[in-house]
């Protein structure tokens, strides 16, 4: 009889960096903040894959709401047409960020109304990412993904390729030097 694998540590709460080496353009210099992560798989969005777009260019119901404005972002490769309105709320200590995941419309206003001024920063997202049992642990094991907690300046960076890098390097020396190699190796 085989040993019951023990319950692997929740990732809910961290942030993935895809390894400088992955060339998935889905998640090419990815940072994913992890809603969930158990048994059954784990799922998040990707914060640094900005669209020129708003809630207001996506649907017209959404031009004349206090929500018109809300930065839209590429979620991930899951059901890329779904729109999750998320809401990344910086703790009141600065230590942590709550994530307030798919709300609906009427909530975010509410939330937006309620937080302390420059706390709450709501995104839409068009998609999610997202692993099956396993998968995730096992894209691990492979080296494809850092795990990093959240840095509490996370929300004040530019969310784009510069926060992949600013984030992977944070954690260590080898890191940083693997960030911030060229893309073209005949560049360095």
């Amino acid at each position: 009889m085989r040993a019951h694998d023990p319950q692997p540590e929740s990732l809910a709460g961290s942030l993935l960096l895809a390894h400088p080496a992955l060339r998935d353009p889905n998640f090419r210099h990815a940072v994913v903040l992890v809603s969930a992560h158990d048994e059954e798989g784990a799922m998040g969005v990707v914060l640094n894959q900005p669209m020129p777009r708003t809630l207001a260019d996506l649907d017209r119901k959404f031009a004349t709401s206090a929500l018109a404005d809300v930065p839209l972002f590429r979620g991930g490769p899951v059901q890329p047409e779904r729109l999750l309105i998320c809401g990344l709320e910086l703790s009141p200590d600065g230590e942590g960020m709550r994530l307030h995941f798919g709300i609906e419309p009427d909530l975010a206003d509410t939330l937006r109304v309620k937080a302390a001024p420059g706390s709450l920063h709501l995104r839409g997202y068009l998609g999610y990412s997202g692993w099956s049992a396993g998968q995730l642990e096992n894209e691990m094991k492979h080296g494809g993904w850092a795990v990093s907690p959240i840095p509490a300046d996370l929300l004040g960076q530019e969310a784009d390729d510069t926060l992949w890098r600013d984030v992977l390097g944070r954690l260590g020396h080898e890191w940083k030097l693997l960030a911030d190699e060229p893309d073209d190796p005949s560049r360095n």
